[in-house]
């Protein structure tokens, strides 16, 4: 015959085990407050993203913020010296603004309406 005092051992954990599991189930179906939700922050309009550029001019970094604002938007007019040696015009055409941009510190020097091919010297120092 069968002897089933060799499962004993084994049953006490496996009732534990379902009875831990069945609880973590019905706690978080029941109480949804307790779960993670991420928050999405609003969208920026055009306008704010060239504000925030615009603030931001001079700091590392915001040249990081251009390229995820305007990814694909911006097209080289030029190149001048400035900022650690030579900056970049790139212009956004749907919304007619310039921006200089120095690569070697990845910062916006200069931000323009309008198609601007060369900027001032002192602007883009």
């Amino acid at each position: 015959m069968l002897n089933f005092k060799s499962f004993s051992p084994l049953l006490a954990p496996l009732a534990l085990a379902s009875v831990i599991s069945l609880g973590d189930v019905a706690i978080d179906s029941f109480v949804p407050q307790w779960q993670n939700t991420a928050i999405a922050a609003p969208q920026l309009t055009d306008e704010q993203k060239i504000e925030v550029v615009t603030k931001n001019k001079g700091q590392i970094g915001s040249g990081d913020q251009l390229r995820r604002f305007f990814y694909g938007d911006l097209l080289p007019l030029g190149v001048q010296p400035g900022g650690a040696g030579m900056v970049v015009n790139l212009y956004n055409k749907a919304n007619d603004v310039t921006f200089s941009y120095c690569a070697t510190y990845d910062v916006v020097v200069a931000v323009k309406r309008g198609q601007v091919a060369m900027f001032p010297a002192s602007e883009v120092k």
